[in-house]
């Protein structure tokens, strides 16, 4: 079996390499893809990073890519072409009909209709929301949800989190400025990764905003929970927000079900539930380098008996990403899709 890992340099390319190897997939060739700038190098353990070409692309059973939506857009389908299957880690495939969205624990077998070749991976918030929702919706039937996001810097790849990492020292070494003109210690730094200055700050917007009001990422929250759940009308609210973590996001989120809703039942569903842990009080520090999901603030909404309140973490480079789409390349071995095209 041979493998192609497109983005192989990138911050989600290089945890993908991890992940294949700590979880023993059974590949006899892992051939890691980049761009021209970092073509033609060696990649330790790995061999000479190849380019992207109509020669080079030919003969893969499997091929992971991490490398954004444009290149996605222009190489999955001749991946395809040669044989291979390709699960994708951009927008670019996701809401296309032919294309199933897939978390492993969630809806595996909607893996079975890639008819086009590809199977997309969700986007990293989307992902830290649905074991949790899945778990809930299928105790109580999910009708709505209000998700707030608190989004890590490494969910901009691996130049948010050194913008992050700039700007900490910078405005810690005035403090004062930080307490009494906090306008002016924002200005101190440069933010051309996030909306704004990060350190010691929380900016309510990541993405392109869009005429709704909405940014892009935003509406992937509500587009791609509702593909992977399978409900095409669930109403979704959704805010994503961008705080000063390096790994890890969070979501706060009020779900509304169709009868009201017991919390002794709903933290047994979510105890059940594959890969997700329940803690009183999870945190996106101590989630990063971890598989699992997390859980917990699990109440019963005060003013309404039909929802439930609930805080859930996930390391978005990890199960967000990387992590995720190994899980749907071992998906697509074990119910026979690798080989199947060529």
């Amino acid at each position: 079996m041979r493998v192609a890992v497109v983005g192989a340099t990138g911050a989600v390319g290089q945890i993908m390499l991890r992940t294949l190897e700590r979880r023993g997939f059974p590949a006899d060739a892992i051939v890691p893809f980049a761009s021209e700038r970092s073509a033609g190098r060696e990649l330790d353990g790995y061999g000479v990073i190849q380019p992207l070409t109509e020669e080079t692309v030919q003969g893969y059973d499997l091929a992971l890519f991490s490398a954004g939506g444009s290149t996605s857009r222009a190489w999955a389908e001749h991946f395809v072409a040669g044989g291979a299957v390709v699960v994708d880690n951009s927008s670019a495939w996701r809401m296309d009909p032919d294309v199933p969205l897939v978390v492993s624990e969630v809806n595996p077998e909607a893996i079975d209709e890639a008819r086009k070749g590809i199977v997309a991976n969700p986007n990293c918030t989307t992902m830290v929301v649905m074991l949790p929702a899945k778990a809930l919706h299928d105790a109580f039937g999910m009708t709505a949800m209000v998700a707030t996001s608190y989004q890590a810097a490494g969910g901009a790849g691996q130049k948010g989190i050194d913008e992050l990492a700039f700007q900490v020292p910078v405005l810690h070494d005035d403090i004062e400025m930080l307490v009494n003109d906090g306008a002016q210690a924002a200005r101190r730094v440069e933010s051309s990764i996030h909306e704004n200055t990060l350190a010691y700050n929380v900016v309510p917007l990541l993405g392109t905003l869009g005429e709704n009001g909405y940014t892009d990422e935003e509406m992937k929250l509500q587009n791609e929970s509702r593909k992977i759940l399978g409900l095409p009308d669930l109403a979704v609210s959704p805010t994503c927000v961008r705080v000063p973590v390096m790994v890890g996001h969070a979501i706060e989120v009020k779900a509304t079900y169709a009868a009201e809703v017991d919390r002794d039942e709903a933290l047994e569903a979510l105890r059940a539930f594959p890969n997700l842990i329940v803690e009183d009080a999870p945190t996106p520090l101590e989630a990063a380098g971890r598989d699992e999901t997390f859980v917990g603030r699990v109440r019963v909404d005060l003013a309404d008996p039909r929802s439930l309140n609930f805080f859930v973490v996930g390391d978005n480079l990890l199960k967000g990403a990387a992590l995720n789409t190994v899980q749907i390349a071992e998906l697509a071995v074990e119910r026979g899709l690798v080989g199947a095209r060529a």
